[in-house]
Protein backbone atom coordinates (compact mmCIF):
# COMPACT_ATOMS: atom_id res chain seq x y z
CA UNK A 1 0.00 0.00 0.00
CA UNK A 2 1.28 3.41 -0.91
CA UNK A 3 0.90 6.30 1.59
CA UNK A 4 0.91 9.81 0.36
CA UNK A 5 3.44 12.04 1.45
CA UNK A 6 2.85 15.12 3.25
CA UNK A 7 3.78 17.42 0.82
CA UNK A 8 1.53 15.63 -1.47
CA UNK A 9 -2.02 16.06 0.27
CA UNK A 10 -0.85 19.43 0.98
CA UNK A 11 -0.34 19.97 -2.89
CA UNK A 12 -3.72 17.84 -3.53
CA UNK A 13 -5.59 19.83 -0.77
CA UNK A 14 -4.32 23.47 -2.07
CA UNK A 15 -5.07 22.55 -5.98
CA UNK A 16 -8.93 21.11 -5.27
CA UNK A 17 -9.23 24.80 -3.22
CA UNK A 18 -8.48 26.55 -5.86
CA UNK A 19 -10.62 24.62 -8.29
CA UNK A 20 -13.39 25.06 -5.81
CA UNK A 21 -12.65 28.59 -5.86
CA UNK A 22 -12.48 29.47 -9.63
CA UNK A 23 -15.54 26.81 -10.50
CA UNK A 24 -17.86 28.60 -7.24
CA UNK A 25 -16.56 31.93 -6.74
CA UNK A 26 -16.51 33.57 -3.49
CA UNK A 27 -17.24 31.79 -0.20
CA UNK A 28 -16.48 30.56 3.34
CA UNK A 29 -13.86 29.18 5.14
CA UNK A 30 -16.50 27.04 6.41
CA UNK A 31 -18.20 26.50 3.66
CA UNK A 32 -14.37 25.46 2.35
CA UNK A 33 -13.77 22.93 4.77
CA UNK A 34 -17.44 21.27 4.23
CA UNK A 35 -17.28 21.32 0.76
CA UNK A 36 -12.92 19.57 0.90
CA UNK A 37 -14.37 17.46 3.83
CA UNK A 38 -11.26 18.90 5.61
CA UNK A 39 -10.95 20.74 9.09
CA UNK A 40 -10.80 24.33 9.70
CA UNK A 41 -7.33 24.42 10.70
CA UNK A 42 -6.14 22.80 7.36
CA UNK A 43 -8.33 25.62 5.65
CA UNK A 44 -6.75 28.33 7.30
CA UNK A 45 -3.29 27.06 6.54
CA UNK A 46 -4.32 26.71 2.77
CA UNK A 47 -6.32 29.94 2.69
CA UNK A 48 -3.22 31.98 4.59
CA UNK A 49 -0.48 30.52 2.03
CA UNK A 50 -2.49 31.82 -0.61
CA UNK A 51 -3.19 34.96 0.72
CA UNK A 52 0.34 35.64 0.92
CA UNK A 53 0.53 34.28 -2.77
CA UNK A 54 -1.76 36.81 -4.03
CA UNK A 55 -3.79 34.20 -5.26
CA UNK A 56 -7.44 35.13 -2.84
CA UNK A 57 -8.47 37.70 -0.57
CA UNK A 58 -10.18 38.00 2.51
CA UNK A 59 -13.08 40.13 2.99
CA UNK A 60 -16.60 40.74 5.16
CA UNK A 61 -19.55 40.48 3.60
CA UNK A 62 -21.27 43.60 2.31
CA UNK A 63 -24.35 42.66 3.79
CA UNK A 64 -22.99 40.90 6.95
CA UNK A 65 -25.78 41.42 9.90
CA UNK A 66 -26.53 39.50 13.12
CA UNK A 67 -24.72 38.92 16.18
CA UNK A 68 -21.10 37.69 16.54
CA UNK A 69 -18.08 38.03 14.24
CA UNK A 70 -19.19 37.87 10.51
CA UNK A 71 -17.54 34.79 8.46
CA UNK A 72 -14.68 36.41 5.77
CA UNK A 73 -15.59 35.58 2.71
CA UNK A 74 -12.67 34.13 0.66
CA UNK A 75 -12.45 35.31 -2.91
CA UNK A 76 -10.51 34.71 -6.07
CA UNK A 77 -8.11 37.62 -7.08
CA UNK A 78 -8.96 37.51 -10.70
CA UNK A 79 -5.37 38.99 -12.30
CA UNK A 80 -3.20 36.77 -10.10
CA UNK A 81 -3.52 34.27 -12.87
CA UNK A 82 -5.03 34.31 -16.17
CA UNK A 83 -5.15 32.45 -19.23
CA UNK A 84 -4.96 32.92 -23.21
CA UNK A 85 -8.84 31.66 -24.55
CA UNK A 86 -9.26 31.73 -28.32
CA UNK A 87 -12.40 31.20 -30.49
CA UNK A 88 -11.76 30.44 -34.24
CA UNK A 89 -14.92 30.25 -36.14
CA UNK A 90 -15.44 30.65 -39.63
CA UNK A 91 -15.98 34.23 -40.33
CA UNK A 92 -14.12 35.35 -37.43
CA UNK A 93 -11.79 34.83 -34.48
CA UNK A 94 -11.64 36.34 -31.23
CA UNK A 95 -9.40 36.21 -28.25
CA UNK A 96 -9.85 36.91 -24.23
CA UNK A 97 -7.71 36.95 -21.15
CA UNK A 98 -9.47 35.16 -18.40
CA UNK A 99 -9.11 35.29 -14.85
CA UNK A 100 -9.13 33.36 -12.06
CA UNK A 101 -12.07 32.50 -10.94
CA UNK A 102 -13.26 32.98 -14.67
CA UNK A 103 -13.70 36.50 -15.05
CA UNK A 104 -13.10 38.61 -18.71
CA UNK A 105 -10.05 40.83 -18.21
CA UNK A 106 -10.40 41.90 -21.53
CA UNK A 107 -11.03 40.72 -25.02
CA UNK A 108 -10.49 41.55 -29.18
CA UNK A 109 -12.37 40.01 -32.52
CA UNK A 110 -11.61 40.51 -35.91
CA UNK A 111 -13.35 39.30 -39.23
CA UNK A 112 -11.92 36.36 -41.04
CA UNK A 113 -11.86 36.64 -44.89
CA UNK A 114 -9.81 35.03 -47.59
CA UNK A 115 -5.76 35.11 -46.65
CA UNK A 116 -7.06 35.82 -43.54
CA UNK A 117 -8.00 32.30 -42.93
CA UNK A 118 -5.27 30.94 -43.11
CA UNK A 119 -3.58 29.07 -40.53
CA UNK A 120 0.12 31.66 -40.64
CA UNK A 121 -2.35 33.80 -41.07
CA UNK A 122 -4.66 33.51 -37.69
CA UNK A 123 -1.88 32.69 -35.76
CA UNK A 124 0.32 35.60 -36.53
CA UNK A 125 -2.76 38.01 -35.73
CA UNK A 126 -3.92 36.18 -32.49
CA UNK A 127 -0.21 36.24 -31.00
CA UNK A 128 0.04 39.89 -31.56
CA UNK A 129 -3.81 40.36 -30.19
CA UNK A 130 -2.47 38.39 -27.31
CA UNK A 131 0.20 40.94 -26.50
CA UNK A 132 -1.15 43.71 -26.97
CA UNK A 133 -4.06 43.17 -24.70
CA UNK A 134 -1.37 41.33 -22.28
CA UNK A 135 0.13 44.73 -21.93
CA UNK A 136 -3.00 46.78 -21.79
CA UNK A 137 -4.26 44.44 -19.17
CA UNK A 138 -0.55 44.73 -17.40
CA UNK A 139 -1.08 40.41 -17.37
CA UNK A 140 0.57 37.72 -18.64
CA UNK A 141 -0.71 34.52 -19.51
CA UNK A 142 -0.08 31.19 -17.95
CA UNK A 143 -1.38 28.76 -20.59
CA UNK A 144 -3.77 29.03 -23.55
CA UNK A 145 -6.64 27.35 -24.93
CA UNK A 146 -7.86 27.54 -28.86
CA UNK A 147 -11.21 26.11 -29.65
CA UNK A 148 -11.62 24.95 -33.26
CA UNK A 149 -14.56 23.61 -35.35
CA UNK A 150 -12.80 20.56 -36.92
CA UNK A 151 -11.52 17.50 -35.54
CA UNK A 152 -8.55 17.94 -33.36
CA UNK A 153 -6.08 15.75 -32.19
CA UNK A 154 -5.51 16.50 -28.27
CA UNK A 155 -2.11 15.40 -27.11
CA UNK A 156 -0.67 18.02 -29.40
CA UNK A 157 -3.76 20.13 -30.89
CA UNK A 158 -2.99 18.66 -34.47
CA UNK A 159 -6.08 20.10 -36.87
CA UNK A 160 -6.89 17.10 -38.89
CA UNK A 161 -9.66 18.95 -40.74
CA UNK A 162 -11.60 21.82 -40.33
CA UNK A 163 -13.98 22.58 -43.49
CA UNK A 164 -15.79 25.62 -42.40
CA UNK A 165 -11.73 27.12 -42.45
CA UNK A 166 -10.36 24.91 -45.07
CA UNK A 167 -7.35 23.72 -42.87
CA UNK A 168 -6.15 19.94 -42.80
CA UNK A 169 -3.04 18.57 -40.80
CA UNK A 170 -2.16 21.86 -39.58
CA UNK A 171 -0.13 21.63 -36.27
CA UNK A 172 -2.04 24.48 -34.40
CA UNK A 173 -1.09 23.18 -31.03
CA UNK A 174 2.65 23.41 -31.68
CA UNK A 175 2.90 26.08 -34.24
CA UNK A 176 1.32 28.36 -31.73
CA UNK A 177 2.99 27.35 -28.64
CA UNK A 178 6.07 28.47 -30.20
CA UNK A 179 4.77 31.79 -31.03
CA UNK A 180 3.31 32.52 -27.66
CA UNK A 181 6.22 30.71 -25.79
CA UNK A 182 2.87 29.14 -23.70
CA UNK A 183 1.57 25.66 -23.28
CA UNK A 184 -1.57 25.29 -25.49
CA UNK A 185 -4.41 23.18 -25.63
CA UNK A 186 -6.16 22.90 -28.91
CA UNK A 187 -9.84 21.08 -28.84
CA UNK A 188 -13.42 21.26 -30.92
CA UNK A 189 -15.98 24.22 -30.47
CA UNK A 190 -18.36 21.77 -29.52
CA UNK A 191 -16.01 19.66 -26.89
CA UNK A 192 -15.05 22.77 -25.43
CA UNK A 193 -19.12 24.63 -25.08
CA UNK A 194 -19.79 21.36 -23.39
CA UNK A 195 -16.98 22.47 -20.88
CA UNK A 196 -18.33 25.72 -20.63
CA UNK A 197 -21.57 24.37 -19.61
CA UNK A 198 -20.54 21.86 -17.36
CA UNK A 199 -18.40 24.55 -15.35
CA UNK A 200 -20.22 27.73 -15.56
CA UNK A 201 -23.82 27.37 -17.29
CA UNK A 202 -27.11 25.36 -17.68
CA UNK A 203 -24.72 22.24 -17.14
CA UNK A 204 -23.37 23.00 -14.17
CA UNK A 205 -23.90 20.01 -11.52
CA UNK A 206 -25.05 17.62 -13.79
CA UNK A 207 -23.24 14.47 -13.85
CA UNK A 208 -24.52 13.44 -17.40
CA UNK A 209 -25.05 15.97 -20.14
CA UNK A 210 -24.75 16.42 -24.03
CA UNK A 211 -23.88 19.82 -26.04
CA UNK A 212 -25.31 20.44 -29.11
CA UNK A 213 -24.46 23.28 -31.02
CA UNK A 214 -25.82 24.67 -34.84
CA UNK A 215 -22.69 26.65 -36.56
CA UNK A 216 -22.18 26.18 -39.88
CA UNK A 217 -21.92 22.77 -39.02
CA UNK A 218 -23.34 20.33 -36.04
CA UNK A 219 -21.00 19.41 -33.41
CA UNK A 220 -21.82 17.81 -29.70
CA UNK A 221 -19.70 17.79 -27.08
CA UNK A 222 -20.16 15.51 -23.57
CA UNK A 223 -20.15 15.24 -20.08
CA UNK A 224 -20.11 11.68 -18.94
CA UNK A 225 -19.90 11.32 -15.00
CA UNK A 226 -19.13 15.00 -14.30
CA UNK A 227 -15.96 14.52 -16.59
CA UNK A 228 -15.39 15.50 -19.85
CA UNK A 229 -15.43 12.43 -22.42
CA UNK A 230 -12.90 13.07 -24.60
CA UNK A 231 -12.40 9.75 -26.86
CA UNK A 232 -9.74 7.78 -28.57
CA UNK A 233 -7.13 10.97 -29.19
CA UNK A 234 -9.96 13.81 -28.42
CA UNK A 235 -11.77 12.40 -31.96
CA UNK A 236 -15.75 12.46 -30.47
CA UNK A 237 -18.83 14.14 -30.69
CA UNK A 238 -18.96 14.34 -34.73
CA UNK A 239 -23.25 14.23 -34.15
CA UNK A 240 -23.85 16.06 -36.83
CA UNK A 241 -22.29 13.02 -39.37
CA UNK A 242 -24.49 11.02 -37.85
CA UNK A 243 -27.05 9.96 -40.98
CA UNK A 244 -30.72 10.62 -40.40
CA UNK A 245 -32.17 10.53 -44.08
CA UNK A 246 -30.51 7.76 -46.39
CA UNK A 247 -30.16 9.10 -49.98
CA UNK A 248 -30.38 12.59 -48.80
CA UNK A 249 -28.25 15.81 -49.56
CA UNK A 250 -24.30 15.29 -50.00
CA UNK A 251 -22.15 16.03 -47.03
CA UNK A 252 -18.49 17.39 -47.08
CA UNK A 253 -18.04 14.41 -44.57
CA UNK A 254 -17.78 12.34 -48.10
CA UNK A 255 -21.37 10.83 -46.64
CA UNK A 256 -25.60 11.83 -47.45
CA UNK A 257 -28.00 12.59 -45.23
CA UNK A 258 -25.98 13.52 -42.25
CA UNK A 259 -28.24 15.78 -39.52
CA UNK A 260 -25.50 18.33 -40.00
CA UNK A 261 -27.40 18.83 -43.74
CA UNK A 262 -30.97 18.51 -42.61
CA UNK A 263 -30.63 20.81 -39.30
CA UNK A 264 -27.59 22.81 -39.40
CA UNK A 265 -26.57 26.28 -40.92
CA UNK A 266 -27.38 26.01 -44.48
CA UNK A 267 -30.68 24.33 -44.07
CA UNK A 268 -32.31 26.34 -41.33
CA UNK A 269 -31.67 29.30 -44.28
CA UNK A 270 -33.33 27.41 -46.61
CA UNK A 271 -36.29 26.59 -44.16
CA UNK A 272 -36.38 30.52 -43.26
CA UNK A 273 -36.51 31.03 -47.05
CA UNK A 274 -32.96 33.12 -46.81
CA UNK A 275 -30.30 32.64 -48.85
CA UNK A 276 -27.32 29.93 -47.57
CA UNK A 277 -24.62 31.83 -47.02
CA UNK A 278 -26.22 35.21 -45.78
CA UNK A 279 -24.58 37.28 -42.56
CA UNK A 280 -26.01 35.12 -38.95
CA UNK A 281 -27.99 38.39 -38.40
CA UNK A 282 -30.65 38.02 -40.93
CA UNK A 283 -30.92 34.39 -39.51
CA UNK A 284 -31.33 35.57 -35.89
CA UNK A 285 -33.81 38.70 -37.06
CA UNK A 286 -36.01 36.45 -39.50
CA UNK A 287 -36.08 33.22 -36.74
CA UNK A 288 -37.12 36.72 -33.80
CA UNK A 289 -39.96 37.94 -36.54
CA UNK A 290 -41.30 34.30 -36.44
CA UNK A 291 -42.96 34.13 -33.32
CA UNK A 292 -46.18 32.10 -33.08
CA UNK A 293 -45.31 31.44 -36.73
CA UNK A 294 -42.06 29.54 -36.18
CA UNK A 295 -43.96 25.92 -35.59
CA UNK A 296 -45.58 26.29 -38.67
CA UNK A 297 -42.94 27.72 -41.05
CA UNK A 298 -40.20 25.43 -39.48
CA UNK A 299 -42.32 22.20 -39.01
CA UNK A 300 -39.76 20.05 -41.36
CA UNK A 301 -36.76 21.56 -40.02
CA UNK A 302 -37.61 20.77 -36.32
CA UNK A 303 -39.13 17.26 -37.36
CA UNK A 304 -35.01 16.74 -38.26
CA UNK A 305 -33.87 18.38 -34.97
CA UNK A 306 -36.01 16.11 -33.21
CA UNK A 307 -35.12 13.00 -34.74
CA UNK A 308 -31.59 13.74 -33.99
CA UNK A 309 -31.92 14.91 -30.34
CA UNK A 310 -33.77 11.42 -30.01
CA UNK A 311 -31.36 9.67 -31.65
CA UNK A 312 -28.91 11.43 -29.07
CA UNK A 313 -30.67 10.54 -26.10
CA UNK A 314 -31.33 6.81 -26.81
CA UNK A 315 -27.47 6.51 -27.24
CA UNK A 316 -26.11 8.32 -25.10
CA UNK A 317 -29.01 8.43 -21.70
CA UNK A 318 -28.01 12.38 -20.70
CA UNK A 319 -29.73 14.68 -17.81
CA UNK A 320 -29.32 17.43 -19.67
CA UNK A 321 -29.13 18.57 -23.47
CA UNK A 322 -28.10 22.32 -23.94
CA UNK A 323 -28.78 23.57 -27.22
CA UNK A 324 -26.06 25.94 -28.62
CA UNK A 325 -25.12 28.65 -31.32
CA UNK A 326 -28.32 29.17 -34.17
CA UNK A 327 -30.59 26.80 -31.74
CA UNK A 328 -30.22 30.13 -28.98
CA UNK A 329 -32.10 32.03 -31.63
CA UNK A 330 -35.43 29.67 -31.78
CA UNK A 331 -38.31 30.74 -29.55
CA UNK A 332 -38.32 29.28 -25.96
CA UNK A 333 -41.67 28.25 -26.55
CA UNK A 334 -40.44 26.10 -29.89
CA UNK A 335 -37.85 24.68 -27.63
CA UNK A 336 -40.03 23.15 -24.85
CA UNK A 337 -42.47 21.18 -27.80
CA UNK A 338 -38.91 20.28 -29.32
CA UNK A 339 -38.61 18.72 -26.22
CA UNK A 340 -41.80 17.51 -25.34
CA UNK A 341 -41.50 15.50 -28.71
CA UNK A 342 -38.28 14.18 -27.66
CA UNK A 343 -39.48 13.22 -24.28
CA UNK A 344 -42.55 11.19 -25.86
CA UNK A 345 -40.53 9.57 -28.95
CA UNK A 346 -37.02 8.48 -26.38
CA UNK A 347 -37.74 5.52 -25.03
CA UNK A 348 -34.58 6.53 -23.01
CA UNK A 349 -35.76 9.87 -21.73
CA UNK A 350 -39.63 8.36 -20.60
CA UNK A 351 -36.89 5.76 -18.45
CA UNK A 352 -35.01 8.68 -16.88
CA UNK A 353 -38.63 10.82 -16.29
CA UNK A 354 -37.85 13.10 -19.13
CA UNK A 355 -34.59 14.46 -19.87
CA UNK A 356 -34.31 18.64 -19.95
CA UNK A 357 -33.62 20.18 -23.16
CA UNK A 358 -32.60 24.08 -22.48
CA UNK A 359 -30.85 26.19 -24.75
CA UNK A 360 -27.37 27.85 -23.57
CA UNK A 361 -26.95 31.04 -21.82
CA UNK A 362 -24.01 31.55 -22.52
CA UNK A 363 -23.75 34.01 -25.14
CA UNK A 364 -21.05 34.34 -27.63
CA UNK A 365 -18.77 34.05 -24.76
CA UNK A 366 -19.08 30.17 -24.79
CA UNK A 367 -16.05 28.85 -26.58
CA UNK A 368 -13.58 31.58 -25.18
CA UNK A 369 -14.87 30.59 -21.46
CA UNK A 370 -14.42 26.84 -23.08
CA UNK A 371 -11.10 27.75 -24.21
CA UNK A 372 -10.19 29.29 -20.81
CA UNK A 373 -11.12 26.04 -18.52
CA UNK A 374 -9.30 23.99 -20.90
CA UNK A 375 -6.26 26.06 -20.03
CA UNK A 376 -6.99 26.56 -16.69
CA UNK A 377 -6.89 22.44 -15.65
CA UNK A 378 -3.18 22.54 -16.02
CA UNK A 379 -2.65 25.77 -14.74
CA UNK A 380 -4.54 25.52 -11.05
CA UNK A 381 -2.43 22.30 -9.99
CA UNK A 382 0.42 24.38 -10.45
CA UNK A 383 -0.39 27.23 -8.77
Amino acid sequence: MTVARPDEVRRYNRSSLLRLLHTGGPTTRAALATALGLNRSTIKMLVDGLAEAGLVEERVPRLASGAGRPSLLVLPQPQSAAVLAVDVRAEHAGIALVGFGGQVLGRNSWNLHGRQREPDEVITHVAESAALLADDLGVRPLSAGVSVPGVVRRSDGLVRSSENLRWAEVALGQRLGAVLELPVVVGNDAEFGALAEHVRGAGKGASDAVFVSADVGVGGGLIAQGALLRGSAGYLGEIGHMMVRPGGLPCHCGNEGCWETEVGEAALCRALGLPEHGPRGAIVAELRELHEDCDVRLADYLNWLVLGLVNVVNILGPELVVLGDLFTALPDATVAKVADEVRRRSMVSRALGGVRIEKSRLGADLKLLGAAEAAFDGVLAAL
